[in-house]
């Protein structure tokens, strides 16, 4: 859900291959013959579901990555190269094909036509599994993601090393946590109503009360956009009424950069609690999933409730900015804007301290009591 390394959020740079464009990529660059293919949505990049003529009819998804961000090659491989970090860890990652050149990417001319811009192609593995969004999501999963966050966040951190890794250090890249005041310049999308006044009141308070903090916060590589459409799940039980689901993909690291741990369980909060029919009981479910891996500071725990506004804050703006340049594309981009200002409004009419005590709570009942 990312473009660019600085703070412009968005600019015309999204690739517009058509279907026979796409398919010809695979054939010329990874020597595949597409034997069908469908796009798939996204934000600013351009993704096509393939399957090839091969034995076993083998799925993959063609990303092709805005012209902007394949302007930055150690960023997509260090991207790439922590997803196959993570699927050689046991984590649920999709990793490359290499193309004809034995390369996990390659920078082509966006089609045919004069003056083409070269977009950053890549072809990974299809991910099979129904996304979070689609689901009616239990407490069982929501602690789950939980784990997953911190279990991402923790081993990319103490153990993934490639030198590439420093491409990660996105000083003002726009949808990192850290960087909730750069939406000022941003908020004239939303027009003037009440929506803008409680986003100026989210960002007011993030500078006064997060960023002072940030410094006591711990540092780590986050994965940046563990929503409700990047995490795939399938049931493990027979159980209509209970299903047990368990995490079948990871999807989209464009957003990594350097973080902190608490704004990956930030984020994950926020989105869970999109398709929620009670949304402020999310969070103390990926909370205490969160923690049973790496429980928060004091400090870290004190920022939670501004950090899930910000991300609101920052989804929101963001897409009504883009939409803007993008109107063809506006019912994808808007999608978290269909329930997430009435949450975002939601959190501040019940107010920090009773949303906290809710979190705070549920969290605790898991340390007598882990789901199985």
């Amino acid at each position: 859900m990312s473009s660019g390394n600085d703070c412009q959020p968005q600019t015309l740079t999204k690739p517009a291959l058509d279907e026979g464009e796409a398919a010809e990529l695979v054939d010329r660059v990874f020597g595949l013959k597409v034997s069908w293919i469908r796009s798939l949505p996204s934000y600013d990049d351009q993704n096509f579901h393939v399957r090839v003529s091969a034995e076993g009819a083998e799925e993959y998804v063609l990303k092709i990555t805005n012209s902007e961000d394949s302007q930055e090659p150690d960023l997509i491989e260090a991207q790439t190269r922590a997803m196959m970090f993570l699927s050689a860890e046991g984590f649920p990652s999709a990793t490359p094909y290499l193309t004809k050149d034995g390369n996990i990417m390659s920078l082509e001319s966006g089609g045919t036509r004069p003056g083409s811009k070269k977009y950053m192609v890549r072809l990974l593995t299809y991910l099979p599994g129904t996304p979070v969004a689609k689901i009616a999501a239990n407490a069982q999963i929501l602690y789950e993601i939980g784990r997953l966050a911190a279990s991402v966040d923790k081993v990319l951190s103490q153990k993934f090393q490639h030198p590439s890794v420093k491409s990660l250090h996105r000083g003002q890249f726009i949808w990192n946590l850290a960087n909730v005041p750069l939406l000022d310049q941003y908020i004239y999308a939303l027009g003037q109503n009440k929506h803008r006044a409680v986003v100026e009141q989210v960002i007011e308070q993030f500078k006064g009360k997060v960023i002072p903090k940030l410094s006591s916060f711990r540092a780590c590589i986050n994965h940046g956009d563990l929503n409700d459409h990047n995490i795939l799940v399938d049931s493990s039980s027979a159980s209509l009424e209970n299903p047990q689901y368990r995490v079948s993909g990871i999807l989209d690291f464009s957003d990594m950069s350097y973080g902190c741990y608490v704004f990956e369980v930030a984020i994950a909060i926020m989105y869970m609690m999109i398709e929620s029919s009670d949304p402020l009981s999310v969070g103390g479910h990926v909370l205490a999933g969160f923690e049973s891996v790496l429980p928060l500071t004091a400090e870290e725990r004190g920022a939670l409730f501004l950090l899930v506004s910000g991300r609101f804050a920052q989804s929101l703006v963001i897409a009504a900015h883009t939409a803007l340049l993008y109107p063809e594309n506006k019912e994808y981009l808007t999608i978290t804007a269909k329930t997430g200002w009435k949450h975002l409004m939601t959190m501040f009419e019940v107010g920090q301290e009773a949303v906290e005590k809710r979190w705070f709570e549920t969290a605790q009942a898991y340390t007598h009591h882990t789901p199985a």
